[in-house]
């Protein structure tokens, strides 16, 4: 096999020309990574010259440079943000302490399934979003799905750098399991649940880059913080690249939001089947497609309590969203936290121990953020004058994980017998007949500047590039 040039064929700023040993790792990798993305990448793309950004350096120049490219060529690079020598540890059991640039033998283990876990979740969305490319909307949609999928082939890239640079023959066995775990897959699937669920449909996929990759852009913030300096550099790079998954779902909300109200408004009425009828996806549809990406991602989250939590916390492994914006004594021994329980039959709260909520801690932070973004999606039915209005569920709806697990709540909060959810279950997730309907609106439109029917065009293009620019070379 030739050998790769390394600042070419792999951005990266940290000295991998210099490094043999890594080198040696990532290319036994590479080949098998390739293979990986034209087995399980998005489907029939292999000849398409897709209008890109690559970041080729972490300064605002060279992070985002914008040309036509085949994404099986794209240069997934390696980056890692300014380094400073003076970082201290700024929570937990560590604060003070100079910040680690190696890892340490006791937290080796914990350390690397953070950084396992983290990275499973990258390549698992290119695999649940394989077939999306073939159902485009139009070709500026499909340009910003491939943009994810690379940006995800280059988040698996980054925790691939960080196990086989400093965990040794046991990151590199990680890094090819990496590979071989499936989205789905019945005997290997991926690590997560909610990166085995389907996307099979566009709206789905709108609302899995708004909640999930929100849960992403928390978790990250999260490592950013790490005593592990090499684990926050990584994932503050990795953050500027999150932020454009969720405006591709929060637009891509948007603009399926603001078509219906359009169509809404053309026919006079919110009659399901007439809204349905003109070929739009009412918002009760809508309301439950959020009701289930909302609630399969607070999951993710983990449990209410959780030991881990407070390890990887009092270890200096993983800080809190925003940590250096808090003003507690960033130890937290001694604080508490609430959390829900349920209690003949009745939600309550109940305070633990705060280093035992953390997980709860971090939950509440991303469900601020998203509803602030739901409200922008109500802004859209406002200005269409409309009085329905979304909202995300209560917490506690629909959870598989933690001490709710299973427990009976309706959206609004009320504990419900078995038979009045059996009796409203369809009115909150949605039913196999709602996804029939969408599956069916999803026909192929990818004429430069064509939209279909059930979206609206947004609002400008990508790179001050024209709504009807070719993203897209098919070839």
């Amino acid at each position: 096999m030739s050998a790769i040039n390394y600042s070419e064929k792999i951005p990266n700023n940290v000295n991998l020309a210099e490094d043999r040993t890594l080198q040696r790792a990532l290319e036994q990798w590479q080949p098998n990574f390739i293979n990986w993305w034209d087995d399980m990448g998005p489907e029939g793309s292999t000849d398409h010259e897709v209008y890109l950004r690559t970041a080729v350096s972490v300064d605002p120049q060279g992070w985002a440079q914008f040309g036509h490219v085949k994404m099986r060529d794209y240069r997934w690079g390696i980056f890692l943000n300014p380094g400073d020598s003076e970082r201290q540890v700024h929570f937990g059991d560590h604060k003070g302490e100079k910040a680690w640039q190696d890892v340490p033998g006791e937290h080796r283990a914990n350390l690397r399934r953070i950084i396992v876990t983290q990275g499973d979740t990258e390549p698992a969305s290119v695999e649940q979003q394989r077939h999306l490319g073939l159902t485009a909307p139009s070709m500026y949609d499909l340009r910003n799905l491939f943009q994810i999928n690379v940006e995800e082939g280059r988040h698996l890239w980054a925790m691939v750098y960080l196990l086989q640079k400093h965990f040794g023959r046991d990151g590199r066995e990680e890094a090819e399991a990496l590979l071989q775990r499936n989205s789905g897959d019945a005997d290997n699937p991926r690590i997560l649940g909610a990166f085995n669920e389907k996307t099979p449909d566009w709206l789905a996929f709108f609302m899995f880059t708004y909640f999930t990759d929100r849960d992403g852009k928390f978790q990250l913030a999260a490592l950013t913080e790490s005593a592990f300096d090499p684990l926050a550099r990584t994932t503050k790079f990795m953050l500027t690249e999150e932020a454009h998954h969720m405006f591709v779902g929060e637009s891509g909300v948007s603009r399926v939001i603001q078509r219906t109200c359009q169509v809404m408004n053309e026919i006079k009425t919110d009659d399901v089947q007439k809204v349905r009828a003109a070929g739009a996806i009412d918002l009760g549809t809508i309301q439950r497609y959020l009701n289930f990406h909302y609630s399969v991602t607070i999951d993710l989250f983990g449990a209410d309590q959780s030991s881990n939590a407070a390890t990887f916390y009092s270890s200096g492994l993983k800080g809190r969203y925003e940590e250096g914006k808090r003003t507690d004594d960033h130890v937290l021994k001694g604080q508490t936290y609430k959390v829900l329980e349920v209690q003949n039959g009745q939600l309550v709260e109940k305070e633990v121990p705060m280093l035992n909520a953390l997980n709860e801690v971090l939950r509440d932070d991303f469900i601020k953020d998203s509803v602030a973004g739901v409200e922008r999606w109500n802004k859209v039915i406002d200005k269409a004058g409309l009085p329905h209005r979304l909202k995300v569920p209560h917490k506690a709806f629909h959870r598989q994980i933690g001490a709710l697990a299973g427990i009976k709540v309706a959206p609004d909060g009320r504990p419900v017998s078995e038979a009045e959810w059996a009796a409203k279950e369809a009115e909150w997730l949605p039913t196999a007949e709602d996804r029939a309907f969408v599956a069916s609106l999803m026909g192929r439109c990818v004429e430069p500047g064509q939209f279909a029917h059930w979206i609206a065009p947004p609002a400008m293009g990508i790179n001050r590039q024209p709504i009807d620019f070719e993203y897209v070379r098919f070839g």
